[in-house]
């Protein structure tokens, strides 16, 4: 009954977004309630845990939003990301720009969220569309996919330590690491072709308008980036390279003291890897590419615009992590993981109950956590008890926590809101994109399981 409901609400909010033209914050509040209601859940206890999610997932990544527009307009008035297209096409070619901001987003998610990877790196793929004529809608999917494919295998992204952890395989996280690489390598390529299909789409047909554009009534003119005070490369990329940075040595800090007390490095390492810190010290760099004598007012200005950016894209993305947090305090998941674990299909039992946990409930990372929880007793009967085996099946788990990203997903939102996706678009374009990340990871880790246990 429950997954039947899920799925009407589904269809039902993409009608009312795509069709009745419904924003969809609006749109997202009203799928948690009725997903509440429909999952037993008393009206007053559904608002409680609407607001919740909606608190909950706007402190992680709400001030990151905010932060990372302000560098994105910056990068973009001042020129910086012209200099950083120009660099990158003359270190790579522009022969395959999907393929480029493809291997962009599969390093940097290594240790940076993919949420934050994606607002860091938008104002960069924009430049690259820009420059090479390739549509917004393809590069913006070739980058999603590309950090979608780190995020769900390689460690020290959460989700996967967590998974090993669980499956009794943390000792051996650099097994975990080599075999996640390949893996996400797979899908990432896979999400780089199906981008490529959109290579030459119409952006008008398929983007939603400027949204400073409609705040205000009337058509805005992009404001042509100032190039008489034209940046050096490396100062184009610090507003970039410092937070990526500094999200890595916390990362590592963190990885490094998790059974340990860290010390005075360490707990300063992960304090400036705060995504939020680490983007506050990027607007930081990015102010110093503002040039001339009224530089502080336009900066209040770009700090305004970008401001008035980010409001849509923070509400927007709120409302899902609410939609997601009123399915997890359903029953759903319990259900799905109850009758899937006893199916007795070796590596397909993690895929699927992952998979289904993922669609379900929108977090990959608790997919991840959950779905291994699940599985972990169930490895002899799978023949699933060795090392590798057990490496396997976290790679299982990773495949399914990516299959598929849609509504309740804040990643989708991020993704559709930054890159400006019509909501049947993104549906179409990025989430039909996990879908096959999803189905090719697990395609090569049957594969990897034939030749390996």
């Amino acid at each position: 009954m429950l997954i039947a409901s899920l799925i009407i609400v589904v269809i039902a909010l993409v009608f009312a977004t795509a069709k009745l033209r419904m924003h969809p914050f609006l749109a997202l509040l009203l799928a948690a309630f009725a997903m509440a209601l429909a999952g037993g859940i008393a009206p007053k206890e559904a608002i409680g845990l609407i607001n919740d999610g909606f608190g909950g997932t706007l402190g992680y990544i709400g001030i990151v939003i905010a932060l990372g527009t302000i560098i994105g307009v910056i990068l973009e008035r001042s020129g910086a990301a012209i200099v950083m297209a120009e660099a990158i096409i003359r270190l790579l070619s522009d022969r395959f720009p999907n393929f480029t901001v493809s291997l962009i987003g599969y390093i940097v998610s290594i240790p940076v969220f993919c949420d934050s990877g994606y607002v860091i790196l938008n104002s960069l793929k924009n430049a690259l569309a820009k420059k090479t004529g390739i549509s917004v809608v393809a590069m913006s999917v070739a980058l999603a996919t590309g950090l979608f494919a780190t995020h769900n295998f390689v460690p020290p992204t959460p989700g996967p330590i967590a998974a090993a952890a669980n499956l009794d395989i943390a000792d051996s996280l650099g097994l975990v690491i080599l075999v996640g690489l390949v893996v996400a390598a797979v899908t990432a390529v896979v999400g780089a072709l199906w981008a490529g299909r959109y290579s030459k789409a119409n952006d008008e047909e398929l983007l939603e308008p400027d949204p400073i554009s409609e705040a205000v009534g009337e058509e805005i003119e992009e404001p042509e980036p100032d190039m008489t005070h034209r940046p050096s490369t490396l100062a184009s990329f610090m507003p970039i390279i410092a937070p990526i940075a500094l999200i890595c040595l916390g990362s590592v800090a963190s990885l490094a003291t998790r059974d340990a007390a860290p010390g005075m490095l360490a707990s300063t390492l992960i304090f400036l890897g705060q995504p939020v810190v680490a983007l506050a010290i990027g607007v930081i760099a990015a102010f110093g590419l503002i040039k001339g004598a009224d530089r502080k007012d336009r900066f209040h200005q770009i700090t305004v615009d970008g401001i008035l950016l980010a409001a849509p894209i923070i509400l927007i993305t709120g409302a899902g992590g609410a939609f997601g947090n009123v399915l997890r305090a359903t029953p759903l998941g319990d259900q799905l993981g109850t009758a899937l674990a006893g199916l007795g299909l070796g590596l397909l039992v993690p895929f699927i109950i992952a998979a289904a946990l993922k669609s379900a409930q929108g977090s990959s990372t608790v997919a991840l956590v959950t779905a291994s929880t699940l599985v972990a007793p169930l490895l002899p009967d799978l023949g699933l008890d060795s090392d590798m085996g057990r490496v396997l099946a976290v790679m299982a788990v990773g495949a399914g926590a990516m299959t598929v990203s849609h509504a309740n997903d804040s990643f989708f939102w991020v993704v559709s809101q930054f890159s400006r996706m019509k909501v049947s678009t993104a549906y179409k374009a990025f989430t039909t994109a996990t879908l096959l990340q999803g189905i090719s990871a697990m395609v090569t880790i049957y594969l990897l399981g034939l030749i390996l246990v």
